[in-house]
């Protein structure tokens, strides 16, 4: 924790400071050692459950916006409330996730926030680099501006964790090298996971520009920049998808039909071109 309050003052972590936790309201322990961030820490267990240990990489993204956004106290209609990573003048809540979640509060905390984004650390297991680049390595291309990719999410367990958010989730691979077979190559942007339509997608967007766009308060241009243009193509390669899907359909009909007359098949058979012609069998 960053921030304790003294005398209803936000502070932060010195060597010797008292202070109490702003959500529950316990004693706090100023820890300011040489190796770790300082920080605050509990005498006894905070209350909100959804609360983590802070590691460098919470801190540094933290830092990235104003104090006065940082660790905000948000409460709903029925009291209850809990401490956001960021919350922004504009009203989004940003949490910053390091270590694995359940989806029990995962889904909590996309309900209790009405405007969340969560950005992920992708390098907080060693597999889950590995497994995004191969992921990439046989994605297919739906569009290039914004990059835009469907991917099987089966063998990846990031996007099998994360794919059904009812938030934005963006994954950050720290300085990792992420490249794609049509050119693309940076380690200066974030992931997007987009499901859609039982599908999964994915597409990069300058990290840069994400804390800027949310520093100055125009989030809406990180849906006019990337979820619109996302959503306009994924929802033309739905209706692409199912017009060749029906085409195929009915081209495999159309031939089914014309074997059976030819060869006299019955309804409770069914026939396979085999290598010596037309092999007709019992449907069982």
């Amino acid at each position: 924790m960053k921030f304790g309050l003294f005398n209803d003052e936000r502070i932060e972590a010195t060597k010797g400071a008292k202070g109490v936790c702003p959500s529950c309201e316990s004693e706090l322990v100023a820890r300011c050692g040489e190796i770790k961030i300082h920080h605050w820490a509990h005498k006894k267990k905070c209350n909100d459950h959804w609360w983590e240990n802070e590691t460098e990489w919470h801190r540094n993204w933290k830092n990235k916006f104003p104090k006065e956004w940082q660790e905000i106290i948000h409460k709903d209609e029925s009291g209850e409330k809990h401490i956001a990573d960021v919350k922004t003048s504009a009203g989004w809540t940003i949490e910053f996730q390091h270590s694995a979640i359940a989806r029990e509060e995962r889904d909590s905390r996309d309900c209790f926030y009405s405007k969340l984004i969560w950005v992920v650390d992708g390098m907080s297991r060693k597999t889950d680099l590995k497994q995004f680049r191969s992921m990439l390595n046989v994605a297919n291309d739906i569009y290039y501006e914004p990059l835009l990719l469907r991917v099987d999410a089966e063998e990846q367990r990031l996007l099998k964790e994360w794919g059904d958010s009812s938030s934005m989730v963006f994954v950050d691979f720290g300085d990792s090298l992420i490249s794609y077979k049509d050119g693309y190559s940076s380690n200066t942007d974030l992931w997007l996971i987009y499901p859609s339509n039982k599908m999964m997608f994915v597409s990069h967007f300058s990290r840069h520009s994400f804390i800027e766009l949310l520093n100055n308060d125009k989030p809406n241009e990180i849906f006019d920049k990337l979820i619109n243009p996302i959503q306009k193509e994924i929802n033309e390669y739905v209706v692409k998808e199912k017009t060749l899907r029906e085409g195929s359909q009915k081209r495999l009909k159309e031939e089914d039909e014309k074997i059976r007359r030819e060869y006299g098949i019955k309804d409770d058979e069914d026939w396979f071109d085999g290598r010596h012609g037309i092999k007709i069998y019992k449907r069982y």
